[in-house]
């Protein structure tokens, strides 16, 4: 209304300043926004949508009210779990205004789960610290016995942990000796005692590889094996610890600072202690494969022992002296041979004399030609003799070399041949060390074989 005469009141009003509603709705955003900066919320998820665009939109509540909530898809990426309706969860947000319908609601950048996300912030805030302090380094582990002579199970007596691994230890091995001491795995009092009973173990020094164990459960009842007390008394325990905390897929820090990781509490002990079938087996193998190598071990010192028995053949004196002998008789028929020809040859000569003396048939040459072939045959005669006595006194000779090596001669002074029956055949004695007490044997003497029995043996001075 205009100011008239008569309503002079009216020009009196101050000028009006009125808002579209989009303009309030952009006002009340920037007062929400730069009143409230990043802000932490823990709710309920409910009303989770995914539409194509990659956002996400959901409600957050709490048994009293809800508030409408945006994760944008360049944020939801991030992202390590798959949200769900129901589920108990923190944001990290920003407070707006959707402006078309004059909404608030969080824009959210960041999202975990409740209750279970800090401790995983704990988690990684704490491995990240001993990581950087060298607790979790490879040259730090040290290698499990191979064959441990005692092994030291440290988890709760009355849980399932320690029956399965007592099962597996008993099935696998059941020779080696087990200790276990008995702590909690749960509970505020739980780190306390694993530190004390690790410090306990590594004094007594009794087993020579430890196993921490206990089973399954949520990151809040596993969580004294993230204590950093216990993770600092497994990576300073002096015995070679394996930790089998869990399933398969729980990890916790004391499994980065034991000396091993198992998945499970059976897979630590089958990992600490070998398969005895398996080791039977290689014994076994071992054991063929050693009788193979004496077996061929042998077989090549028989094959060099009767190489070296036929050189002993060929290099013996006999065969030596039987050769001259040979020689001997060759050269003897060589000197009969030549001696009949030159006979043959005589004898061809006096019958042309015979032939021309009775051609000519003087009696005075015949009387001279007979004394002439009486002296030839005089000295033919010796000659032949001489030869014939040289030819006897060669072979006496030869004869008497022969006696020297012969070992006839060396049984005729008193010594024996000794040898016994290997197989199909008999061998020479050479080293008294090679017969055993009770073994049967031949002596050899120069008249005759005597059969004995080996009552002991010993070495020469």
């Amino acid at each position: 209304m205009s100011p008239t005469p008569e309503n002079p009141q009216l020009s009196l009003m101050p000028e009006r300043d009125v808002f579209s509603v989009a303009r309030l709705n952009r006002a009340v955003k920037n007062r929400l926004e730069s009143g409230f900066r990043t802000l932490w919320v823990e709710g309920e998820l409910s009303n989770l949508r995914r539409p194509g665009s990659g956002h996400w939109y959901f409600t957050l509540k709490d048994d009293k009210a809800q508030v409408r909530c945006a994760m944008f898809a360049g944020r939801n990426r991030l992202v390590d779990f798959t949200p769900a309706d129901g589920q108990r969860v923190i944001v990290r947000s920003r407070l707006t205004v959707y402006e078309p319908r004059g909404e608030y609601q969080l824009q959210v950048e960041e999202i975990e789960e409740a209750g279970e996300g800090a401790l995983r912030r704990a988690f990684e805030a704490l491995k990240k610290k001993l990581a950087a302090e060298g607790l979790f380094d490879a040259a730090r582990k040290r290698p499990l016995p191979s064959l441990p002579q005692r092994i030291g199970v440290i988890t709760s007596d009355s849980g399932a942990a320690v029956r399965d691994v007592l099962k597996v230890l008993r099935t696998r091995f059941p020779a080696v000796p087990v200790l276990v001491y008995p702590v909690a795995v749960q509970g505020d009092r739980a780190p306390g005692e694993i530190v004390k009973t690790l410090q306990l173990a590594c004094e007594r020094a009794d087993c020579d590889v430890l196993i921490l164990t206990r089973g399954g459960g949520s990151l809040e009842d596993l969580w004294a094996f993230n204590d950093e007390r216990v993770v600092r008394a497994v990576a300073a325990a002096t015995i070679p610890i394996i930790c089998g905390v869990g399933h398969e897929i729980d990890f916790t820090i004391a499994d980065f600072a034991a000396d091993q990781r198992a998945p499970t509490p059976s897979a630590a002990a089958e990992m600490v202690v070998p398969d005895a079938r398996e080791w039977l087996r290689n014994l076994r193998a071992a054991e063929q494969q050693l009788h193979g190598q004496m077996r061929r071990g042998l077989q090549r010192r028989r094959e060099r022992l009767a190489f070296v028995e036929r050189r002993l053949q060929q290099q013996h004196p006999g065969r030596r002296l039987a050769h001259q002998a040979q020689r001997l008789d060759e050269l003897e028929h060589r000197l009969t041979t030549a001696w009949q020809h030159q006979l043959h040859r005589r004898r061809a000569r006096i019958a042309t004399l015979d032939r021309h003396l009775r051609g000519v048939s003087p009696a005075r040459q015949l009387a001279t030609v007979r004394e002439r072939l009486a002296r030839v045959r005089l000295r033919m005669g010796g000659a032949a003799s001489n030869r014939v006595n040289l030819i006897g006194e060669r072979l006496r000779v030869a004869a008497r070399a022969l006696d020297a090596v012969s070992p006839l001669a060396t049984l005729d002074r008193g010594y024996a041949i000794v040898s016994v029956k290997d197989r199909d055949q008999r061998r020479i004695v050479r080293d008294a060390s090679e017969l055993q007490p009770g073994t049967r044997v031949e002596a050899e003497v120069a008249h005759g074989i005597i059969e004995a029995e080996v009552i002991a043996t010993k070495e020469k001075n």
